[in-house]
């Protein structure tokens, strides 16, 4: 019978590799961190877009290697999310060996682990949680990694520390002035750019400059809204957004209420353009 890490070695090179070339460090990241530590004892419910959650029948931690949401509280359909979608935007924000990383919405802890190893020993990752069960899990389970730290506070109103990537697992409505300041030059931000419902986009923002963003859409997604990022007025400006033409069209967030006949969607203060970053 094959070994546990046997799993683990064959599910990290699928979901790293799922979207195109994997990053061997990407791939070592995921095989590296044991998932069954974050995600509660077995047997475990998995959901289905079909049938709601249903049950893994026996614990065996193996089982867990694959590309499938975990259910972490399944009565509030809160999940660890789906990893190839995560090994897709881990790839395109690419955390590097060094970085200061603030994780936003890290449940309870699985991919700030994956981030830990990224950044390695000289780096550190922040990372927030607003909901107390889930941060109290998240402390306990990256209590053995020194260069984490677990913050049970909003991770999107407070002034944050300057960060080389911010990586937001929980739907917004806008991007979040406390993200686009904290970001230092260079910096990525990844966040789900959705309405309160229905699907929207992984939104990849590049500071380039001190007010120069670039922006791409990295991949579809659908997320459990981010507490304190998410509007009724700005989600359904997003729904029309969506509808109207193709979100791969964006390719600059400007940080101003002037938009022009480049706008792909308007928000207070920022607008989304299908124009390259401003000089």
């Amino acid at each position: 019978m094959n070994s546990i890490q046997d799993f683990r070695n064959f599910y990290a090179r699928y979901v790293a590799g799922l979207y195109g070339r994997a990053d061997e460090r990407l791939i070592a990241a995921f095989a590296s961190v044991q998932r069954e530590h974050y995600v509660g004892t077995g047997p475990w419910k998995v959901w289905t877009f079909g049938s709601g959650y249903i049950d893994t029948v026996i614990d065996d931690p193996r089982i867990l290697y694959q590309d499938v949401l975990i259910g972490l509280v399944p009565a509030r359909g809160i999940n660890n999310g789906q990893p190839s979608l995560h090994g897709r935007c881990l790839a395109v924000c690419a955390p590097k060996s060094g970085d200061a990383v603030l994780h936003v919405g890290a449940g309870t802890g699985y991919y700030t682990a994956i981030l830990a190893e990224l950044v390695g020993s000289g780096g550190n990752v922040a990372a927030y949680e607003i909901d107390k069960e889930l941060a109290d899990r998240a402390r306990g389970n990256l209590s053995h990694l020194p260069n984490v730290k677990v913050i049970g506070t909003s991770g999107c109103e407070a002034t944050l520390p300057k960060a080389d990537v911010i990586y937001v697992n929980a739907g917004a409505t806008q991007p979040m002035p406390a993200w686009l300041d904290a970001l230092k030059i260079g910096g990525r931000l990844i966040f789900p750019l959705t309405p309160i419902k229905g699907h929207g986009c992984m939104l990849l923002v590049t500071r380039q400059a001190e007010a120069k963003y670039a922006a791409t859409a990295a991949s579809g997604a659908a997320f459990t809204p981010c507490v304190g990022a998410c509007e009724e007025a700005m989600s359904k400006v997003l729904v029309d957004a969506f509808k109207r033409q193709p979100v791969a069209l964006v390719k600059s967030l400007r940080r101003d209420n002037n938009p022009d006949a480049s706008a792909w969607c308007e928000g207070d203060g920022w607008w989304l353009s299908t124009n390259e970053p401003a000089a």
